[in-house]
């Protein structure tokens, strides 16, 4: 019973010893000032990045308190994402035509409706028109809501492309008439109509410390590398171009994973982002996973056609706050730099909305490494094993003489 009892005290020793010493598992930290409330704001810089874990896992807020002990606040971390809601409206078709003009098609909804998209279903499947809609409450006054917005549609054995959507102001007429302009204007089978609504995200534009264009031309390819001037979460990327003829080109989206040294040079590994279509209808922005990355490459497939020129190209991600909650006073850290920590779980996912804008943001100072507390080196009493033998052969001779001089004595 007695030795239970002293591995219990024991291990919970261990336990409080490890609690203690948290801190010093983490490379970073940074000191909180500002607290005042029980729940606060930390936003993350940028130069933090790139010192944590791909994961964001090995994020931890320590304070000191004047007894000198550790204690831990929980967090939440928050990535200011776009969020997307839509709603379908029910509609009818009560009058489809076409005509040396075009096709036409009209729409009815209930008065009560609102629509800001109307999605476009053909029978055809190569198209490129222009596209006018109008609005009334009587079929006899009309009014323009979009005009000469354009539609495409290439189907063929290497591309499959559709833009068919089209987005218009938030309009709330009980009749619509879509208009496409053409002698040879596909006909409309179907529609769509919804009410789309977007909370915008929150994003911060990234340095661009480079940007080196090479052209393959053996491969038809335009390759792009992106170079940030430090480690960021990247979630968005626009290209704006330069050219005045329309394009149509497939891309892809990469970024650098991993590199490795080898007798031949360095090897660098690149894991695709996201594949889209970089074309002159669209605004060619390139929304995807949040991923920490310093490089970043653009490839475009050319085909048969001359290269792109391009203005600018913008790199953006989503904004990255903690709500943390304190209940003790202490001196509050945030650290980090832990690789081989897991991500924690605190019950404020459960209890706290993270929409509350009733918190203040905490000051947070620069960055300090942390000092780890190595164990002491016992030294040998003697570093050179000549000296060990000597010892050996010395002990070995006392012992041989005393056992001599008990035989004599017998």
């Amino acid at each position: 019973m007695r030795s239970k009892i002293n591995n219990i005290v024991f291990i919970l020793f261990l336990y409080c010893l490890c609690s203690y010493g948290q801190i010093d598992t983490y490379s970073y930290k940074r000191q909180l000032t500002g607290i005042s409330n029980t729940w606060h704001r930390i936003a993350l810089p940028d130069e933090i990045f790139k010192r944590l874990s791909s994961d964001l896992s090995d994020i931890r807020i320590y304070g000191i308190t004047k007894e000198n002990d550790t204690i831990e606040a929980p967090y939440l971390l928050k990535q200011n994402q776009e969020k997307r809601s839509g709603k379908e409206v029910n509609f009818e078709i009560i009058n489809q035509s076409i005509t040396a003009e075009g096709s036409f098609i009209t729409l009815k909804i209930p008065y009560d409706q609102v629509i800001n998209q109307i999605k476009l279903f053909f029978e055809e499947e190569n198209f490129d028109n222009l596209v006018n809609i109008e609005g009334s409450q009587n079929l006899k006054n009309w009014f323009t809501i979009v005009e000469s917005y354009r539609i495409l549609s290439i189907k063929n054995e290497l591309t499959n492309y559709a833009f068919t959507r089209i987005k218009i102001p938030s309009s709330k007429y009980q009749y619509f008439r879509v208009f496409i302009k053409g002698t040879k204007a596909p006909e409309v089978k179907n529609a769509q109509m919804t009410l789309v609504e977007v909370e915008e995200a929150s994003y911060k534009t990234y340095d661009i410390k480079s940007i080196h264009t090479q052209e393959q031309k053996q491969n038809h390819r335009t390759v792009i590398d992106i170079d940030l001037k430090t480690s960021t979460p990247v979630s968005y990327i626009k290209i704006r171009d330069a050219n005045d003829f329309d394009y149509y080109r497939p891309l892809r989206i990469a970024y650098l994973s991993d590199s490795a040294q080898t007798k031949k040079g360095w090897i660098h590994t690149y894991r695709n982002l996201t594949s889209g279509i970089l074309n002159s209808i669209e605004d060619n922005e390139f929304r995807f996973r949040s991923v920490i990355a310093e490089k970043l490459r653009i490839v475009i497939d050319n085909q048969d056609n001359e290269p792109l020129a391009f203005d600018a190209i913008s790199v953006k991600g989503y904004t990255h706050e903690l709500i943390a909650r304190f209940t003790t006073p202490a001196t509050y850290y945030l650290t980090y730099g832990n690789p081989a920590v897991r991500k924690p779980s605190y019950d404020l996912k459960y209890i706290y909305d993270v929409t509350s804008e009733d918190v203040k943001t905490l000051r947070i100072g620069a960055e300090e490494a942390i000092s780890k507390n190595k164990p002491e080196t016992v030294l040998p009493l003697f570093k050179n094993e000549i000296w060990l033998w000597v010892v050996m052969l010395i002990v070995i001779g006392l012992l041989g003489g005393f056992t001599l001089m008990m035989m004599k004595k017998k």
